[in-house]
C-alpha cells in the first residue's frame, strides 16, 4: 500500500484542481471518499481519471440531513478538501468552523483561484485568469503575439491541486507531531506565482528581463526551444550548458564563428534562423537517431499518443491500461511504499449505501433515499 495508507480523505466532488488533489492523495493510498451532487447519481466514466481509487456516495449537502451525513463523515476523516467559491461551505453549515468543531484534529484543505481573501475573492475565474494574474502568463511565448494558454497546467494543476497535496502531506505531520488541526488556503494566483520563484529571483537579480521572449528560457535563445523538421514535426534542444552547446555543434556539424559566442543574445534571432533551417533539412526520427540518448538535452516532441508508446515511457511504466482506459501511472515512485490505483473510477453514489452502514446510519439509508437526501449510483 502506499506512504498515506490508513489516511481518510473526505473530497467535496468538483472540477479540476481539487479533484486532481484527491486522485493524487488516493494513488498514495489514502482512502478518499468523494462527495457528489445528488443530482449527479449514477453518472460516470471510466475516462474521468480524477476520479480513480475513489468511493462515491451522493449527497444533497444542502439539506441539513445530509450536512448531518457529512459531519459524521468527518468524525472519523484525517482531511477535507473543497474547491468552492469561498463561503459556500459555511453557507451549508460545513465551514471550517463547524467541522474543526466536530473534529479538531481534521485537515480542511481549501482550493481556489484567488484565494479565500482580497478582491477578486469571489469572481469567477480559470486557469487563465489566474495565471495571468501572478505574473506567469505574461511571461510565456513570442513578444509580438498574445500570451498563449499553457493549457491549465500551471494554475490548476501544478500550482493548484498539486500544491494542496503537498500541503495537506504536510498538515499531516503537524496532526501527527501536535495534535492539531487546521485550515489549508491553496490559491492558485500564489501556487503558479510560487512556481515562478526563479524567475522572480532572476529578475530582481537582472539576469531576466520582464518582456517575453527575451531570456535564456523563453524561447528567446537558439539553444533552448522546439524547432521543425523537414517532416512537420517537432524536436525539443535544452543545449544551455558549454560543453552540451558543444556536442550540440558538433552532431549538427556547425563550425561557423557566429556560433561561438553562446551568450550574445544580440545574435540569437539569427543563430535561431539558422538551426529553423538546419533542422528542416531531416525529418524528426533522423535527428533522434543523431541527438536522441546524446548530452545535447535532446527530446522529439510527442503527441499525447505518441508519449504512450515511447520505449523509455514504456519501459518506466510511465503509462497503464486501466478499465480499457491508457493513463499517467502514479507519481513518484516510492521504494517501499508503492503507489498504486485501487480500482477505476466509478459511477456517482455506487458507495453510499456501505459508506451510510459504516457511519451506523442504515436504518436511515431507506427514508433518506426516499426523501431524495441521499442516492445510489
Amino acid at each position: 500500500m502506499g506512504p498515506l495508507k490508513d489516511i481518510k480523505v473526505i473530497e467535496m466532488a468538483g472540477i479540476g484542481p481539487a479533484p486532481f488533489c484527491g486522485m493524487i492523495l488516493a494513488d498514495m493510498g489514502a482512502e478518499v471518499i468523494s462527495v457528489e451532487r445528488i443530482t449527479a447519481a449514477g453518472r460516470g466514466s471510466s475516462a474521468d481519471i480524477a476520479s480513480r481509487g475513489k468511493k462515491s456516495i451522493a449527497v444533497d449537502i444542502r439539506k441539513p440531513e445530509g450536512q448531518d451525513i457529512i459531519k459524521k463523515l468527518v468524525e472519523s476523516a484525517d482531511v477535507l478538501i473543497e474547491g468552492f467559491r469561498p463561503g459556500v461551505m459555511e453557507k451549508n453549515n460545513l465551514g471550517p468552523d463547524d467541522l474543526l468543531n466536530i473534529n479538531p484534529k481534521l485537515i480542511f484543505g481549501r482550493m481556489t483561484g484567488w484565494g479565500q481573501n482580497g478582491p477578486l475573492a469571489n469572481a469567477a475565474g480559470h486557469d487563465i485568469n489566474y495565471i495571468a494574474l501572478s505574473g506567469v502568463l505574461g511571461a510565456i511565448g513570442k513578444k509580438d503575439a498574445p500570451p498563449p494558454p499553457p493549457l491549465n497546467l500551471i494554475g490548476d494543476f501544478g500550482g493548484g491541486g498539486m500544491l494542496l497535496a503537498l500541503g495537506v502531506c504536510a498538515a499531516l505531520n503537524t496532526v501527527n507531531k501536535e495534535g492539531k488541526g487546521q485550515v489549508i488556503d491553496a490559491a492558485m494566483t500564489e501556487g503558479s506565482a510560487l512556481l515562478m520563484s526563479m524567475m522572480y529571483g532572476m529578475l530582481n537579480s537582472g539576469i531576466w528581463t520582464d518582456t517575453r521572449d527575451s531570456n535564456l528560457l523563453d524561447g528567446a535563445a537558439h539553444f533552448y526551444g522546439c524547432y521543425e523538421c523537414k517532416d512537420g514535426k517537432f524536436v525539443s534542444i535544452g543545449s544551455i550548458e558549454p560543453q552540451f552547446y558543444s556536442l550540440l555543434r558538433e552532431k549538427m556539424n556547425i563550425d561557423e564563428d557566429i556560433f561561438d559566442n553562446q551568450m550574445d543574445k544580440n545574435s540569437w534571432p539569427a543563430l535561431r534562423e539558422n538551426l529553423e533551417t538546419r533542422f528542416k533539412e531531416k525529418t524528426r526520427d533522423e535527428w533522434c537517431q543523431i541527438m536522441e540518448g546524446t548530452d545535447i538535452c535532446f527530446a522529439p516532441v510527442l503527441s499525447m499518443s505518441e508519449a504512450i508508446n515511447h520505449e523509455h515511457n514504456i519501459e518506466r511504466k510511465s503509462f497503464f491500461k486501466l478499465d480499457n482506459v491508457t493513463q499517467p501511472s502514479p507519481a513518484p515512485k516510492f521504494s517501499y511504499s508503492k503507489s498504486e490505483v485501487s480500482h477505476p473510477p466509478v459511477k456517482v453514489g455506487t458507495h453510499t449505501k456501505e459508506i451510510m452502514i459504516s457511519l451506523g446510519l442504515e436504518e436511515k439509508f431507506t427514508e433518506l433515499t426516499t426523501r431524495q437526501i441521499i442516492s445510489e449510483g
